[in-house]
């Protein structure tokens, strides 16, 4: 189930949260898991930032890395729809039962989550630049 990066962006455990920073529907997103996450245990930097451009790999085209959310946990590197259920399995409430949706293969769960990827300027727009957070949140951030 883990896809293994050999870069490591963090020597801890601490989840690490890579996300389109322009698209109004991954910052969206990314404000759910904060508002879900009162233990203050994930962190976030964009996919536009140099911090994820250190730990993201330049081999794919630069459309193609915008569209994944990316969990990066101590070395593992998690993409697409599993990124997003280890994400909510993480997550203060009801939200962990997503993570049964594992069991569905990982290709037909990435079907479902490379249509939305594909549609989410269309339907909810992107912005000229990256989403700023609130000063509250700034210590969360990695690209701040």
């Amino acid at each position: 189930m883990a896809e293994e990066d050999d870069t490591s962006p963090t020597d801890s455990n601490t989840p690490i949260i890579l996300y389109d920073g322009v698209c109004n529907l991954c910052t969206q997103s990314v404000q759910f898991v904060i508002q879900r996450d009162r233990r203050k245990q994930f962190r976030f930097a964009s996919l536009q930032s140099p911090f994820a451009h250190k730990y993201v790999g330049k081999t794919h085209q630069e459309q193609d890395r915008l569209a994944s959310m990316i969990l990066i946990v101590g070395n593992q590197v998690y993409r697409q729809s599993t990124a997003a259920l280890l994400t909510a399995k993480r997550l203060d409430g009801l939200w962990p039962m997503l993570a049964v949706l594992l069991v569905i293969p990982r290709p037909i769960r990435d079907v479902v989550y490379k249509w939305i990827a594909k549609h989410r300027y269309g339907v909810l727009g992107k912005e000229e630049h990256c989403w700023r957070p609130t000063p509250d949140l700034v210590d969360r951030f990695l690209d701040i």
